[in-house]
Order: C-alpha cells, then sequence, then structure tokens
C-alpha cells in the first residue's frame, strides 16, 4: 500500500478521507446515513474502512476503496482550496440535535456560525403561500426570536423566506438548511437573502458543493431540518407538499409537531396527525406562543422515546 493510502485513526485530516471514502465507495442500497451513525458508532471513520477492506478482501484492498481514498484527498484538498468549511458527524461542531437523529447527514457544508447546542425550531409551509400564511411565518419568527430560539426555514420562497427575514429584522439566528450544494443558490430570488443569513446566521447543506436542486434532495434538506430543531411548526401546506414530508420525518425523530389550525383542518394528513399526543393544533397567536413554550421547557425527543412511540 503507497503512504497516500495509509490513513491514522483519530487523526482529524484523515477522518475525514476515510468518511468521503467510505460514501463514495459504498454499495448500492446502503444509504450515506447508515454510514454516518456507524461512524459515530465506531467513533472514527478510519476503523470503518479498515473493517470495510477486510471484509471486501481480507489483506488485499479492494481497488474501489483505494480509489475512494485518493479521489477523497483530491476533493478535501480542492475544497478548502476553496475557502469551504466542512462538518462531519466525528465533529464537535456538528449539531448535537441533528446528531441524535437515526438519519442524520455524514457531513455539512457550512457558511456562518456553526453552534453545536443550538436550540431553533423549523417554520415551514407553502412557496406560494397565502397573506395569513406569511403572517403567520413571521410571527412564529418573532416568537422564536422573543424567546432565544433560532429560526430554522428552508431558504424557499413563500413561508420559509417570511420566517428567515422576519428573524433577521428582530436581529437574531436564523439557520437555512438549503436543498442544493452549498455554492449554489435557489431560487435565484432569495440570493441575497441567502448571503445575508451566511453573514449573520448559517447556511448548511448536506450535499456536495455543487450539487443541483433535485426531486429528492429537497425531501432530504426537510429531514436534515426536522432533526436539526426541537420541534416543526407547519404553518401552510397542501396535500402532497414538502411540509407534510417534514412533518413524518418529525414523527420519525420524536420531535413535536404545532399545526396551523388550517393546516390540520384543509388537508387528510394533517387531520390524521392532529389525533397524535406530540402533535399540537394552534388557533391563534396566544396557542402557537404556548405550545413553543411547551416544547422549549421539555426534551420532547426523549419523552417520546421512553414511551415507545418513535425510533430508537
Amino acid at each position: 500500500m503507497s503512504d497516500e493510502l495509509v490513513l491514522q485513526p483519530l487523526d482529524p485530516a484523515c477522518e475525514t478521507v476515510a468518511l468521503l471514502a467510505l460514501l463514495r465507495a459504498a454499495p448500492r442500497g446502503v444509504k450515506w446515513s447508515d454510514i454516518a451513525v456507524q461512524v459515530r458508532f465506531e467513533g472514527s471513520a478510519v476503523n470503518v474502512l479498515e473493517q470495510a477492506q477486510e471484509t471486501k478482501g481480507g489483506l488485499f484492498p479492494d481497488p474501489a476503496i483505494d480509489a475512494a481514498i485518493l479521489q477523497a484527498r483530491v476533493d478535501l484538498a480542492a475544497w478548502q482550496d476553496a475557502g469551504l468549511h466542512l462538518v462531519t458527524v466525528l465533529s464537535a461542531e456538528y449539531p448535537v440535535q441533528l446528531a441524535d437523529v437515526f438519519d442524520c447527514p455524514p457531513f455539512l457544508f457550512t457558511r456562518g456560525q456553526v453552534i453545536a447546542e443550538d436550540r431553533g425550531l423549523s417554520v415551514v409551509g407553502s412557496r406560494k403561500c397565502s397573506p395569513k400564511g406569511a403572517a403567520m411565518a413571521r410571527d412564529a419568527a418573532q416568537l422564536l426570536a422573543e424567546r432565544g430560539l433560532t429560526v430554522i426555514a428552508g431558504l424557499a420562497e413563500g413561508i420559509d423566506a417570511a420566517a428567515h427575514r422576519e428573524a433577521l429584522a428582530a436581529g437574531m439566528r436564523t439557520v437555512a438548511v438549503i436543498g442544493t450544494g452549498i455554492t449554489r443558490y435557489y431560487p435565484a430570488s432569495n440570493r441575497a437573502l441567502q448571503d445575508e443569513i451566511a453573514a449573520k446566521g448559517l447556511v448548511i447543506s448536506q450535499f456536495y458543493p455543487d450539487q443541483p436542486p433535485t426531486k429528492t434532495t429537497f425531501p432530504m434538506r426537510n429531514g436534515t431540518m426536522s432533526g436539526y430543531g426541537l420541534a416543526t411548526i407547519v404553518v401552510e401546506a397542501g396535500e402532497h407538499s414538502g411540509s407534510r414530508i417534514q412533518a413524518r420525518d418529525a414523527a420519525d425523530h420524536g420531535r413535536p409537531v404545532i399545526l396551523s389550525s388550517d393546516v390540520a383542518s384543509s388537508t387528510t394528513w394533517g387531520a390524521v396527525m392532529a389525533n397524535n399526543p406530540w402533535v399540537y393544533v394552534v388557533h391563534s397567536h396566544r396557542e402557537l406562543a404556548d405550545a413553543i413554550d411547551d416544547v422549549a421547557r421539555n426534551d420532547s425527543a426523549d419523552a417520546l422515546r421512553s414511551l415507545g412511540l418513535v425510533r430508537a
């Protein structure tokens, strides 16, 4: 084995290279989140990679893994030269809430201030929102800001943008979880907003830097938003919206969901979800404030796990 293929356990650079190599060499059907969980459990991507090599070829490394290691070194050097910041599941910077879910991303590219123990709630809803929906999104962001809680949203037009802008106007922290690579802007109309969030809060992406938007990246982004936050507030949503996906992910993550009464009454999935004990249906500003306060007071994820209502 050549020197450039030798990786030392617990060396940060080597661990990152090993993680990236594992992701590139993963067989079909193996999810990135499964690799992330295994790496976190072992505490070392290098050790997991060595185990993979032994499984495939004993003392003779699989050529595909060797190639993946070399490519990982090239990629990492290019990202560092470009000034991109990468946080892995082994990093002390990795968000604590997100690390707690079964489908956490193996890495995050970030722009802005990373706070490992960030406490916030997601605000999600329709891209083509009504004036009433936009007003509720701003209301939710104001309530979160007043309580020192981070406003998390997906940088989409409509509800997301309204929540982000309200947090910025209040001088409070907001986190944008985007459905593209960190070097891209989508939608283009939110380019200035994305840059402002990066300067004053945080933008994160779980994809390679140049990843374009696709039908799969946005549902994946919703899952990350759910895991990052203490809960999800669904302001306005349709029958088959991304907000529905995030509400479902929140249930799997053991995170409470706060539904507007409109969502609970106008969608089939909202009506069904509203019957669960971990869902708040809010009809007014006061009820929304009370629900946020309740979420902030309680470690709801642990409570739901203890009841056996969510995955371990």
